[in-house]
C-alpha cells in the first residue's frame, strides 16, 4: 500500500474500549497530571488514588513520581513491586505486573499500536504481562502482546517485541565502539 492509499481522516478506532466514561477519563487525566505524577505526592496517596480509579495494586508496592499510567482501571500490580521514575505505562489494553517486579527509570510498556496494512490505520493493540520476579531495566520498551516470563531480565534500552521465556536475559545490541 502506498502512502496515498492511507486515509487517517477515516480512522475510527474500531474495537478499542477505553473502559470508562469520558467524564472519568478527563477526571483521571487531571488528577494524574496535577497530583499523582508529582514528586511531592506521598506514595500512599499515589497508590490510594490509583486504586480509587480502579487499579488493582498489591501490598508493599513502590510507584515513584513522574510515572505515567494511561488508564489505571487497566492496570494490575502484584505485591512488593517497584515502578521507577519516569516510567510510562501506555495501557490501552490491560497490563499485568506480577510480584517482586522492578520496572526501572524511563522504561515504557506500550499496549497500543496500529495496523500498517489498514487503509485507515486502525488499532492493533494487545495486553502485556510481566510475570513474577521480572526486571525491566532503564529505558527499555516492551511492546503490545508480550509476556515476559518469570525471573527474566530485560536489559537497559532493550526493545521487546516477542514473548520472553522464564529466566531469560534480553540485552540491547551493543552500539559501535563499545567493548
Amino acid at each position: 500500500m502506498s502512502n496515498s492509499e492511507r486515509s487517517l481522516k477515516d480512522f475510527r478506532g474500531t474495537g478499542y474500549d477505553k473502559g470508562r466514561s469520558p467524564v472519568i477519563q478527563i477526571l483521571w487525566l487531571a488528577v494524574s497530571g496535577l497530583i499523582v505524577m508529582r514528586w511531592w505526592c506521598p506514595r500512599a496517596l499515589r497508590i490510594g488514588i490509583l486504586r480509587m480509579f480502579g487499579a488493582q495494586i498489591g501490598t508493599n508496592v513502590l510507584i515513584r513520581h513522574r510515572v505515567r499510567i494511561h488508564w489505571p482501571w487497566k492496570l494490575t500490580v502484584g505485591n512488593s513491586s517497584w515502578i521507577g521514575e519516569g516510567v510510562w505505562i501506555l495501557n490501552l489494553e490491560p497490563v499485568e505486573i506480577g510480584n517482586d517486579v522492578c520496572i526501572s527509570q524511563e522504561a515504557m510498556l506500550c499496549t497500543g499500536s496500529h495496523d500498517f496494512r489498514s487503509p485507515t490505520f486502525e488499532f492493533d493493540n494487545g495486553s502485556i504481562v510481566l510475570e513474577d520476579g521480572v526486571w525491566i531495566a532503564a529505558k527499555s520498551t516492551v511492546l503490545r502482546g508480550v509476556r515476559v516470563g518469570a525471573n527474566s531480565l530485560v536489559g537497559a534500552t532493550a526493545l521487546v517485541t516477542r514473548d520472553v521465556n522464564p529466566g531469560s536475559k534480553i540485552l540491547a545490541p551493543r552500539s559501535a565502539g563499545t567493548a
